[in-house]
């Protein structure tokens, strides 16, 4: 079972990602968007730690919603309503949940998949963190339908989402501020599918460390 306290270590490990890829994100932002989304998140993620004490003893989906609530009061340009829609949804889906199974995460983030879609109107193939959450979701339902541990479930989770990133770069932009640039768009790989992948990268860190589903 997961519990509270591994969400908790989850967004921890986001954070501390974000603010190590915090440039990193700008530079790829900057080639086709408003050079902002490193430092939007970053912010952010920021904010969502200094409220995390005040939520620390909550269910896991208060969690997740609060984060939520807290990204869209701080983080600037799409990035904000997007993942703080993304976390809104998927604390709902845990709303009450002291301790959850690997099923319930995984319908937490495809809620929170949902969402973005819903909310960013954006499938795969538009070039968006969508085409980075997308994969990410399928590899960990099918590895845990076919009876993977936790661990491996999001080892390939992860994996997936890191080459749904990668395949962002040859793509043209449909949706955002880099569908502005046309052709131009085709080339670069996508900074909000790059924080998607960061964090399931940081889910397989934290969440996948001698749990079973």
């Amino acid at each position: 079972m997961l519990t509270r306290d591994d969400i908790l270590a989850w967004l921890k490990c986001y954070r501390q990602a974000l603010g190590e890829n915090k440039d990193y994100l700008t530079r790829l932002d900057s080639a086709i968007g408003d050079a902002d989304h490193g430092a939007n998140m970053d912010r952010g993620f920021a904010a969502v730690l200094d409220k995390l004490p005040s939520v620390a003893d909550k269910d896991a989906g208060t969690i997740l919603k609060t984060a939520g609530m807290t990204l869209v009061s701080t983080v600037g340009g799409a990035g904000g309503p997007l993942y703080g829609t993304l976390f809104m949804r998927a604390g709902a889906a845990l709303d009450g949940k002291m301790q959850f199974t690997g099923q319930d995460l995984l319908a937490a983030l495809e809620a929170g998949l949902a969402g973005v879609q819903q909310r960013g109107k954006a499938t795969t193939g538009d070039k968006t963190m969508v085409d980075a959450l997308t994969p990410g979701c399928k590899a960990l339902r099918q590895a845990l339908e076919s009876g993977a541990d936790l661990d491996q479930a999001l080892a390939a989770a992860a994996a997936a989402a890191e080459q749904g990133m990668t395949d962002t770069i040859p793509m043209l932009a449909t949706k955002g501020r880099a569908s502005y640039l046309g052709e131009r768009s085709i080339g670069h790989q996508d900074p909000g599918a790059t924080s998607s992948a960061l964090l399931f990268r940081c889910a397989a860190d934290s969440l996948g460390q001698s749990h079973n589903p």
